[in-house]
């Protein structure tokens, strides 16, 4: 389904006639109202995939800028002025309801009736003696003002303060845990990237402040086009502009780190929080560039913990492992790589991939909109990955040293007969040799998360890192068995 013109706009009620004065007051009508695979990350299957493909939420193309769309077809009456003469007792066409849904048609009557000259009321003296009562109401009202003049005027001594009003509502103070709040502290601390390959290709991003060295942190795939000798350039929202430098990514981590040339001497790295102690409808701030629309906000809360997601951008390349956290904050291609923030303003997790929809074209491109799907890699692991691109320029990844099959149909993680290129299906002398397990056998559960094809699994044992003990619950045979395993490691992507 498509969230593009979502909803109907209100159709505005018609001026309303003139009403005598004496008229009786009418009512108003109302408006209507994972092991990591010991060969090259396996590509993203292409069948068995659970439910519609995830993709990367972005980048968004550099030259994206959405067309405005109608919201929602006609509605609401057409009639010229004035309405059609109404029976003797005026009333309002079927409750005088508004337009109806979307692209339909307005109400089956007129929302106002004529209005019928009431028969003049005979004379009996009573209007004027309401306007005695008025006119005296008048005198005494401007007795009174005068005396208080005069009291007022005979005790001044010449130090009185003339008081006056107030000609604005004063300052306004946000506090520092509303939205509002945490945006004012957050986004001069986030940057718009554009990532352009030597043959002018790109797109855009965005990204966070990782340190005061001028280290930003963003997807992998935002920056994908300008590893290999592209421009790449983060622009902050005071309208800044750096150039930058690719430190290092994890095409299998979705991570990068980039680095500005010339860094300013007053960068505020954004506050790191705990993804492991998020709960769910716990509230979430996302911060990004959705369709090049830089420095936008959008709010929302966590809706689900270690949601496997296999993310791939479509271009048929290898695809990307996560135990993510899901979110219903608006996330739009190009918000890839911005924070997702939490009530207090700490980051939480990266935006990085959106449920993806047949139908696309928002914008007039063929990218899809949010569907209030959205999957953040969380900080945890991201900080990790971060430090070690920093450090080394190269990702490490966990592993159990089995390679496993991708398909959905399995019930579990099934370790496979052969493995990729014809290597061996368990490696020699690794974590899972050394474990016991062998090809054939599906491991259900890491630890207490259950385990219901490969990429769960592979995303899963990458939210760990090498030395970790694990325990393993598997199936042989129609038997249920456990066994400890300590996680190996590999660097690099290849």
């Amino acid at each position: 389904m498509s969230t593009e013109n979502e909803g109907t706009a209100v159709p505005p009620a018609p001026s309303a006639p003139p009403v005598p004065v004496d008229a009786p007051a009418a009512s108003a009508p109302q408006a209507p109202d994972a092991g990591a695979p010991t060969t090259p990350i396996p590509p993203h299957p292409s069948g068995g995939a659970q439910g519609p493909e995830l993709v990367h939420a972005g980048p968004a193309p550099a030259y994206a800028s959405a067309q405005g769309q109608p919201h929602g077809g006609p509605g609401g009456p057409e009639g010229a002025w004035p309405p059609p003469q109404p029976p003797a007792t005026p009333s309002y066409a079927d409750g005088g309801a508004g337009g109806a849904g979307a692209g339909g048609a307005g109400p089956t009557g007129v929302w106002g009736a004529g209005y019928q000259q009431p028969t003049p009321k005979p004379k009996n003296g009573r209007g004027g003696l309401v306007a005695a009562i008025l006119v005296a109401a008048l005198v005494a009202g401007g007795l009174g003002g005068g005396l208080g003049y005069t009291l007022a005027k005979n005790n001044d001594n010449g130090s009185s303060t003339t008081l006056s009003a107030s000609d604005s509502g004063g300052s306004v103070k946000r506090d520092a845990g509303t939205v509002a709040g945490v945006a004012q502290r957050a986004l001069p601390s986030t940057v718009t990237i554009e990532a352009e390959s030597t043959n002018g290709e790109g797109g855009t991003g965005t990204g966070f402040v990782f340190d005061t060295q001028g280290h930003i942190v963003t997807n992998n795939h935002v920056v994908a086009d300008a590893v290999d000798g592209g421009k790449l350039t983060a622009t902050f929202p005071n309208g800044k502009k750096y150039d930058a430098e690719v430190v290092g990514h994890a095409q299998g981590y979705d991570v990068a780190v980039i680095k500005l040339k010339n860094a300013p001497g007053d960068l505020k790295p954004l506050t790191l929080g705990n993804s492991d102690q998020v709960a769910v409808g716990d509230s979430t701030i996302a911060i990004g560039a959705p369709f090049g629309l830089s420095n936008t906000v959008t709010t929302g809360i966590i809706s689900a913990k270690n949601r496997p997601v296999a993310s791939s951008d479509g271009s048929g390349s290898n695809a990307s492992y996560m135990s993510a956290l899901q979110t219903d904050a608006s996330i739009n291609p190009g918000n890839s790589g911005g924070p997702l923030l939490d009530a207090q303003g700490n980051v939480i997790g990266i935006n990085s991939a959106i449920q993806s929809t047949s139908g696309g074209g928002l914008g007039g491109t063929s990218q899809s909109g949010s569907i209030g799907l959205g999957f953040a890699i969380p900080i945890n692991q991201a900080k990790y990955v971060a430090q070690q691109l920093i450090k080394t320029g190269k990702p490490v990844y966990a592993k159990i040293g089995a390679s496993v099959s991708l398909e959905d149909s399995t019930g579990g993680a099934k370790i496979t007969t052969e493995g990729a290129g014809g290597s061996a299906p368990v490696e020699a002398g690794g974590p899972a040799a050394k474990a016991g397990l062998k090809p054939g056998d599906v491991i259900t559960k890491l630890d207490d998360h259950v385990i219901d094809s490969g990429p769960t699994l592979i995303g899963e044992i990458w939210t760990h890192k090498p030395g970790d003990k694990v325990k393993i619950t598997y199936e042989r045979d129609g038997k249920t068995r456990t066994v400890d395993l300590t996680l190996g490691s590999r660097t690099g992507d290849s």
